[in-house]
């Protein structure tokens, strides 16, 4: 936490010295007005409804703005973040605590400009920095939808955000540095398929907002698109997903990334943990057309650079050797002594993107707290991995997926029982 307070407290600098640019060049919000310019009559178009009601799953915005245990699209959920809470609003056309009284250009500017309908930034916890890419007429069908709904009354909390966090003003240097407004333009050179998986992707699907690393200022580093990173306060590891040399998915087909969008289960892994989720909200309802987009153009993602991790100067022989008995007594039976799993039932652990990314979390986690891959239409009744944090003491814990990380062909580097230590008492979000 340290880091980011320093990170805001520089933000806080950068804004009062870069105020002045940015009103000069436009960096005061607009409040559009309160009157709709789109004919109320063109938003009870069923097939615009329709299309909207699709393209919230594809957003997967009921997982935000939805309780636990609440009402579709009425808020109640709390967002965590490095720098306090944020709670997701009401979507429903509420009148006093939902969308009732905002036009479909004041909602726009929300998705496009990250600015709600009184002028005021909104905090990036809610993925504007993606969903600027949304077209307006996509945009026109997702308000359609939710203004299609029951409204229902259910007020936000505030933010649960310290100073200097809750000073809004310090978001001008924060979008200075991090925020391209701008719709999603189509790329000539390629197919409709890939700029179709591109669009999704990039805007309504948010993946880079989970699937690259941030800076201490909670900035995408937006030099390595979707290369994978550790989600903040989730404490899981989004894997790179280019299936080129050194990817993340490196040697997944289009039909493997089609099967886990769709079931949450393919020939290469499974997906848990926040994907899971996912999976279970969003992707398993996109139609085939868009799930076959999304896979050729994360197919078309670059070759990554060959990572060298630093030899250990631990002796890790004994920690191998203990590994490879509790793998042979706990985890063989199912994922075989050789690591490729079964096929449609357990993943394979060879060559597995959450078993090799940098960090470990996801296999530390997996192993201590289980893994509970999704239910979907495609798959009902997923096989799970039962819990192993009362069977296993730390260091048998270290020894296994260090032992996992690198056999089979996977080289990421060892985990120590202090990583264990620190995740045995993190609980899955």
């Amino acid at each position: 936490m340290k880091i980011f307070r320093i990170g805001i407290a520089v933000v806080v600098l950068l804004g009062l010295g870069l105020a002045g640019w940015l009103f000069l060049r436009g960096g005061q919000p607009s409040v559009p007005r309160s009157a709709s310019r789109v004919d109320a009559a063109a938003l009870k178009d069923p097939a615009l409804i329709a299309k909207g009601e699709y393209l919230t799953l594809v957003g997967d915005c009921a997982s935000c703005h939805t309780g636990q245990g609440g009402a579709r699209f009425a808020g109640g959920r709390v967002v965590g973040t490095p720098f306090g809470d944020i709670p997701a609003p009401n979507l429903t056309p509420d009148r006093e605590t939902g969308l009732g009284e905002w036009s479909f250009e004041a909602f726009r500017q929300a998705l496009h400009s990250g600015v709600d309908r009184h002028g005021q930034f909104l905090y990036p916890a809610f993925p504007y920095t993606s969903y600027t890419k949304v077209s307006r007429d996509d945009a026109l069908a997702i308000f359609a939808y939710l203004q299609s709904l029951p409204p229902l009354k259910q007020a936000a909390k505030q933010p649960g955000l310290g100073f200097p966090y809750n000073v809004r003003n310090t978001l001008k240097a924060w979008r200075a540095l991090y925020f391209r407004e701008g719709e999603y333009v189509a790329d000539s050179t390629k197919s409709p398929e890939w700029n179709r998986g591109a669009y999704l992707v990039q805007g309504l699907g948010h993946c880079n907002e989970c699937h690259v690393e941030r800076d201490s200022f909670g900035g995408m580093r937006s030099d390595q698109s979707l290369s994978g990173g550790q989600i903040p306060v989730q404490n899981w590891y989004a894997p790179d997903l280019s299936t080129q040399a050194n990817g993340g998915l490196a040697g997944w087909s289009e039909r493997d990334i089609a099967d886990l969008l769709k079931t949450g289960q393919s020939a290469k892994g499974a997906a848990f943990g926040p994907m899971a989720e996912v999976v279970a909200r969003s992707t398993q309802h996109l139609n085939d057309a868009d799930l076959h987009a999304i896979a050729t153009y994360l197919q078309s993602l670059p070759a990554r650079p060959r990572v060298s991790y630093e030899p250990s100067l631990l002796d890790t022989k004994p920690m191998l050797d203990q590994g490879a008995k509790v793998y042979a007594e706990r985890c063989a039976d199912c994922h075989g002594r050789d690591g490729q799993g079964v096929a449609g039932v357990y993943p394979p652990l060879s060559g597995n993107s959450s078993v090799n990314e940098p960090t470990g979390i996801n296999a530390i986690r997996v192993v201590l707290l289980g893994g509970f891959a999704p239910s979907t239409q495609g798959n009902p009744r997923p096989y799970s991995m039962p819990p192993f944090a009362q069977q296993l003491n730390d260091a048998d814990v270290a020894a296994v997926v260090t032992y996992i990380r690198q056999s089979w062909g996977n080289q990421a580097p060892l985990v120590q029982e202090r990583d264990v230590i620190k995740y045995r008492h993190t609980p899955i979000d």
